[in-house]
């Protein structure tokens, strides 16, 4: 268990610092949406984007539009990520109108 954790690294960096906040994504994010992408070697989430935040810094995010989903590897995001995925689907499940939220940038139109 010692070499382990030799190899881990100390795990208390690895414990949530505040609150997680979830919200909607606007165009100001972009570039932290980015830097998430570049750090999960993915694309950035486009359109409506849900995005999970601690203490103000984002760690996770997912697309409305296409469920495209980036985080940070080296924070605890895991648990993170089913949270922002299950919220998507209550969204999702709503038939409410898509149009009058905030977007990252402009995605494929819906098909209904």
């Amino acid at each position: 268990m010692k070499r382990m954790r030799a190899l881990l690294g100390p795990t208390k960096n690895l414990e949530l610092t505040g609150p997680i906040t979830l919200r909607y994504a606007r165009e100001d994010d972009a570039a932290a949406l980015e830097r998430l992408a570049k750090l999960d070697s993915r694309r950035a989430p486009r359109g409506v984007v849900l995005l999970a935040e601690v203490e103000g810094t984002p760690w996770a995010a997912v697309s409305l539009d296409d469920g495209q989903a980036v985080a940070d590897p080296f924070r605890p995001t895991s648990e993170m990520l089913l949270l922002l995925h299950a919220r998507v689907r209550q969204l999702r499940d709503r038939a409410g109108d898509r149009r009058e939220l905030p977007r990252v940038w402009p995605a494929a139109p819906l098909s209904v």
